[in-house]
């Protein structure tokens, strides 16, 4: 039970969002939170979820960038840095079925039920080529609250399809490619139109792991951004 006054402690979280580039326009992939979700039902958002501890017990071949690994180093550990990232590619796949990595030598092992399903298919996941951009705090006010990293990533490394059969748990519903002019149209949590807004720029001059993007929290039930 939360004490009156107390803020809940958010968790920490991650999203994945991918940049599908073989049309006119980029598109992104958005899905439908279910009416029964207690936090944001009826809302489109990206994939992804709740780092979970399986995230931590793995060490994919390639790692993380040094200019990634050290903004999200801003607000974590090192290995909590590179479960933020396992998690958003994880959280991906159970909830799309959709796989970010490529077939190694030598797949990985895990204990987790959840990586297990993932790594059953021979392929390693790509932290490489994950790039943070955002990063945000639900305010303090909310019964259930994250703290969510953004990574972006293009879909060249992304196998299966949306539009094939869904092996996804039905958690996203009405999961399709949508261009940023359309996801605009979707009913967004404000938090979401904001990462929309530096996708859009990033689209436009470009994404290099080096360049900083927002931090949104709140203080005194005002947003601040900073810079992660």
């Amino acid at each position: 039970m939360r004490l009156k006054g107390c803020a809940v402690k958010p968790k920490d979280a991650a999203t994945l969002i991918i940049v599908r580039r073989d049309s006119e326009k980029p598109k992104i992939l958005m899905g439908k939170r279910a009416a029964g979700h207690t936090f944001m039902p009826n809302k489109f958002v990206f994939p992804g979820g709740k780092v979970d501890a399986g995230d931590s017990r793995i060490r994919p071949p390639n790692d993380l960038h040094p200019s990634v690994l050290k903004r999200l180093m801003k607000g974590c550990s090192e290995s909590r840095a590179r479960s933020l990232a396992l998690a958003a590619i994880r959280e991906t796949f159970e909830e799309t079925g959709l796989i970010l990595g490529e077939a190694d030598s030598v797949t990985i092992t895990s204990r987790s039920p959840q990586w297990n399903a993932f790594l059953q298919h021979g392929i390693n996941p790509r932290l490489d080529t994950l790039n943070v951009i955002a990063r945000a705090i639900t305010p303090p006010y909310r019964n259930r609250r994250f703290d969510t990293r953004f990574f972006m990533v293009e879909a060249d490394l992304i196998h299966g399809d949306v539009y094939a059969a869904s092996e996804g748990s039905g958690e996203l519903l009405a999961l399709h490619w949508v261009s940023l002019e359309d996801a605009e149209q979707l009913a967004l949590p404000t938090i979401t139109r904001l990462i929309l807004k530096e996708v859009q720029q990033r689209l436009v001059d470009g994404h290099s792991p080096d360049v900083e993007g927002p931090f949104i929290y709140f203080r005194n039930g005002k947003p601040i951004i900073d810079k992660i």
